[in-house]
C-alpha cells in the first residue's frame, strides 16, 4: 500500500478546520448584509472548494483530488492517492444560521479505502480526525437513538428504528449526522435515500478510527474512488447494534 505519514492526518484535519473557519467567516459577513440563503449556499461553496483546492495542490502536488464542486477528471482512477472532499456538507444547514449541523470533509484514499480523514464542525469548533481518533463513550442510551435526515428521513432508517425499538433523532449534514455516533450523541446512523462519495469518505475514515461498524446497508464493504461516485446508503453504528441493523435494513429491500 502506499505510503500515509502522519502529515497526511494533520494536513487533512489542519484544511478541513481552516476551511470551516473561511465559512464561519463567510457566513457571519453575508448574515449581516442581509443575503438570501440560496446566495450564501453558493459562496459558501465556491469559496471553501477553491481554498481546499488551492491547499491541497500545494502541500499534496502529485495526488488526485475528487470535489463535490470540481469537475471530475477520472485521471483519479489510475492515481494511488485521491483526496475526497466535501467543501460544505449540508449546505441547507449552512444557508440558516445559527444551525451547527453542517460540516467540511476531508479525507485520503488509497486503494479504495479512506485511511486519512477529518470532519469539521465549523459551527461547534470542533473537528474529529484520524489523526487522534475519538473514544467512544462506554455507555449507550435506552432506547438508541437513530439519527435521520431532518428534511428526508429514509424510509428504511425509520423501519430499522421501528424494529430495534429506537428514538428517532433529525439532523441536517451527513457529517454531522455521523459525527454525532462517534460523539455519542446517537448510537446509529443509517442512510438510503442516495449519497455521493464526498458525503460519506471521511465521516466513514474518523468513525472507523473510532472503531464503528460502516459498511454499506447490506453489509458489503464500502469502496471509494469508483467511476461513478454515486454511493446511495451506508451504516455506521456501535458494534453492538450493527448485527440487528443490517438484518432490519434487509427486511426493508432498500
Amino acid at each position: 500500500m502506499t505510503d500515509v505519514t502522519p502529515d497526511d492526518h494533520f494536513e487533512a484535519a489542519r484544511l478541513a478546520t481552516a476551511a470551516g473557519e473561511l465559512l464561519c467567516e463567510i457566513r457571519d459577513e453575508m448574515s449581516a448584509a442581509g443575503a438570501d440563503s440560496k446566495e450564501m449556499k453558493d459562496v459558501g461553496d465556491r469559496r471553501s472548494h477553491i481554498f481546499l483546492m488551492e491547499e491541497l495542490a500545494k502541500v499534496r502536488p502529485d495526488d488526485a483530488i475528487l470535489s463535490e464542486e470540481g469537475k471530475d477528471d477520472l485521471a483519479r482512477l489510475d492515481a494511488e492517492r485521491v483526496w475526497i472532499i466535501d467543501p460544505v456538507d449540508g449546505t441547507r444547514e449552512f444557508s440558516e444560521p445559527p444551525r451547527t449541523d453542517w460540516a467540511v470533509h476531508v479525507a485520503l484514499v488509497v486503494a479504495g479505502q479512506p485511511v486519512v480523514g477529518a470532519v469539521a464542525l465549523p459551527g461547534l469548533g470542533l473537528t474529529l480526525s484520524t489523526g487522534e481518533p475519538p473514544t467512544l463513550p462506554d455507555t449507550v442510551a435506552s432506547p438508541p437513538r437513530m439519527i435521520v435526515s431532518r428534511t428526508r428521513p429514509p424510509a428504511a432508517a425509520t423501519l430499522v428504528a421501528e424494529q430495534l425499538g429506537a428514538q428517532l433523532v433529525e439532523m441536517g449534514s451527513a457529517g454531522a449526522k455521523a459525527m454525532s455516533v462517534v460523539r455519542g450523541e446517537s448510537e446509529m446512523y443509517a442512510h438510503s435515500g442516495g449519497q455521493y462519495e464526498w458525503d460519506s469518505c471521511a465521516p466513514v475514515a474518523v468513525a472507523r478510527a473510532a472503531g464503528l461498524h460502516c459498511s454499506r446497508a447490506d453489509g458489503s464493504e464500502l469502496v471509494y474512488n469508483n467511476e461513478d461516485p454515486y454511493l446511495p446508503d451506508l451504516l455506521i453504528c456501535r458494534p453492538e447494534f450493527a448485527d440487528a441493523a443490517l438484518k432490519a435494513l434487509a427486511s426493508s429491500e432498500i
